[in-house]
């Protein structure tokens, strides 16, 4: 475990892939062509693990975390427990650590050696997660990485990169929002996203949500 805070140049982001991306790549290419997959279907499947199925139940995490005080308090000593008390536990979520998004500090997180992430709550890495653009810019130069996601921050506003590894995975829990006082936890949900969790992102404002 780890953390950097640095302000340094950066250079573009490129699209390079890693050797598992491009193998995965190869096998989708080859299913479509002998038509044992549907491109339409197969992309469908991908959006929804990625940014649905599992990235829920993240949203879920976190919601509660803002409503109930007492289970924000249990989610930070011990990230595991308190999780699996929603019934989200298993491979690649074994080892689980929260970090608590505030105005003085910012949370984001990184693998630097492959794409250590925590599946049963955020789901299937996207794609940039994993590329080494990503992998090492975010430690060089994290708040040149956010400002790429469309995400500013004050120059008080600390930046702590956290370096994901086999052995343990990180949650960030995003600062709650301004105008959701007396939200249910469902509704909260709403307003919390993948990347939010990854601290690439920040959570909707109440009124970028659909009613």
């Amino acid at each position: 475990m780890g953390s950097h805070s640095h302000d340094h140049d950066h250079a573009t982001q490129g699209s390079e892939l890693d050797e598992m991306t491009l193998r995965v790549k190869a096998l989708e290419s080859l299913l479509v062509e002998k038509g044992y997959v549907e491109p339409a279907a197969l992309d469908a499947l991908i959006e929804t693990y990625q940014t649905r199925v599992g990235p829920r139940n993240g949203a879920r995490v976190v919601a509660k975390a803002w409503a109930d005080p007492a289970y924000c308090r249990r989610l930070r000593d011990d990230a595991t427990a308190a999780i699996a008390e929603l019934g989200y536990s298993g491979r690649q979520g074994e080892h689980m650590v929260a970090l608590e998004n505030t105005p003085d500090e910012h949370n984001m997180v990184v693998c630097t050696l492959c794409s250590c992430y925590p599946w049963p709550v955020l789901g299937l890495p996207p794609v940039w997660y994993k590329s080494p653009a990503y992998r090492s810019r975010a430690v060089i130069d994290p708040r040149g990485v956010l400002a790429e996601f469309g995400v500013t921050l004050g120059k008080d506003q600390a930046v702590r990169v956290w370096d994901s590894t086999a052995e343990i995975r990180y949650l960030v829990i995003p600062m709650r929002p301004a105008g959701s006082d007396g939200w249910s936890e469902d509704e909260l949900a709403r307003l919390v996203t993948r990347n939010s969790m990854i601290g690439t992102g920040l959570a909707l404002k109440p009124e970028e949500v659909e009613a």
